[in-house]
């Protein structure tokens, strides 16, 4: 058994970016546990989200997967890359339907995680949120997503500040990327300027530099991820 080097959980460890993350923890010799609705193969434990029960059913539901699966031990840091999109404005049929979905995929999942934080991470571990960087504006067309995203923003600069109930020397982070090369995006926007979307391994390897205090940026930041051909900077927001 080779030595476990460190230990993370990602939430939404089967989507694209998640799995990503997996991958990249996995291949430094770290213990990676994923939360999802379904299991990542790669990941030494597996906690799978139940989307019917409520946010509260969710998370005791989540906690107890975790308490059980990790007894005393603590983690060097948890990364919330669960999510999803969905459009439409206000006259839209599914306007409300469409915000409850961005509610529960962005929201539910960042409260959660960062309730996980406060039991299970290290002091000076790290929390990775995503949020978005169009959600820094008004967002007409997208109204639910930028409103769900809007709140992480928010969240993150609350669980930086003191009495979060976060451990000590723990870093905040979220991320707001534009578009993301994943295969999805790749299918449904076939003829869009790949040019400027962020390769996974971009941010992959950005969790991973936190992960060994390389970088790391100020707590409570937020940090747009540009891509301008091909290439990749972080503006903090």
């Amino acid at each position: 058994m080779a030595t476990v080097l460190g230990r993370v959980i990602v939430y939404g460890g089967k989507g694209a970016l998640g799995s990503a993350c997996v991958s990249q923890f996995k291949s430094q010799n770290w213990w990676v546990g994923s939360i999802d609705m379904k299991p990542n193969e790669q990941a030494d434990m597996n906690v799978i989200v139940n989307p019917e029960n409520d946010w509260q059913k969710q998370q005791t539901d989540i906690l107890a997967q975790v308490k059980d699966k990790l007894k005393d031990e603590k983690v060097d840091g948890i990364i919330c890359v669960a999510g999803g999109w969905a459009g439409g404005n206000a006259a839209n049929k599914d306007f409300v339907k469409n915000s409850d979905l961005m509610w529960k995929q962005s929201v539910w999942s960042s409260i959660v995680a960062a309730n996980i934080a406060a039991e299970y991470l290290k002091e000076g571990g790290f929390l990775t949120l995503t949020g978005a960087k169009p959600a820094l504006k008004g967002t007409p067309g997208m109204i639910g997503y930028g409103m769900a995203k809007a709140a992480v923003h928010q969240l993150t600069k609350s669980l930086a500040d003191k009495d979060s109930g976060l451990p000590t020397n723990s870093l905040v982070a979220c991320i707001l990327p534009v578009t993301l090369d994943t295969p999805m995006n790749r299918k449904w926007m076939p003829k869009a300027d790949t040019s400027t979307w962020t390769p996974l391994d971009f941010v992959s390897n950005l969790f991973w530099k936190w992960s060994q205090n390389q970088d790391r940026p100020t707590n409570g930041s937020l940090l747009q991820l540009i891509t301008k051909d091909n290439k990749t900077e972080l503006i903090t927001a």
